[in-house]
């Protein structure tokens, strides 16, 4: 059901009466220019986000900025991390958005998105439960075990997220190239345009 929709997002959106005509999809895929730009505007604005929010798990974790209050820190990043948050969202809609197929069966996509999906889950904890008796620790120089823990699941969160989108340019794990049985389930390689090899009845 996802790929048939992804399928109809790609090619029927905006799609022109004529037989060759492109779908808004496959032509925002080949601006070279406008591509360009959104993939250098989401990457800046990853770095902007990822940036501001490792400012404060630093101080959360009590290994900088020791002696600024958490609360002063995270009030001056905060404009900054909405601002890079909101820029980063709209960008990687968009990228996704040009090329939701090769984005479906990738898996570095996917990973990225399950660690995306912790590292947000995180923030909402931590916004919710973790900083609600924030008074208590905001100018000690080691706040307390579940603050930091919710710093360190941040930082590595992140890190994962960025190392994963980076990979994705890379085409290790491509459908259609013959991969270890894995790597085609992972991916739903058999239902992608270039099917699924498996690599052990390559070998064979």
């Amino acid at each position: 059901m996802i790929r048939e929709f992804l399928v109809w997002l790609a090619t029927q959106v905006g799609k022109g009466p004529g037989e060759y005509d492109p779908s808004w999809s496959e032509g925002l895929a080949s601006t070279l220019n406008v591509w360009g730009l959104l993939e250098g505007s989401h990457v800046l604005s990853l770095m902007l986000f990822a940036g501001t929010i490792f400012l404060v798990d630093l101080r959360l974790l009590g290994v900088g900025f020791k002696t600024t209050p958490i609360s002063v820190i995270s009030d001056r990043v905060l404009p900054l991390t909405i601002f890079g948050f909101a820029l980063m969202v709209v960008t990687g809609l968009l990228l996704f958005y040009a090329k939701p197929l090769l984005y479906y069966h990738n898996l570095w996509f996917r990973l990225k998105l399950i660690f995306l999906a912790i590292a947000v889950i995180n923030i909402f904890i931590f916004h919710y439960r973790v900083q609600k008796d924030r008074h208590l620790w905001d100018t000690a120089v080691k706040p307390p075990a579940k603050a930091r823990a919710s710093a360190l699941v941040s930082i590595v969160s992140w890190i994962v997220v960025i190392t994963f989108g980076r990979f994705i340019a890379y085409d290790w794990y491509e459908c259609g190239k013959p991969l270890p049985h894995w790597a085609n389930v992972a991916q739903e390689c058999a239902i992608s345009e270039t099917g699924a090899i498996d690599l052990d009845e390559v070998v064979k």
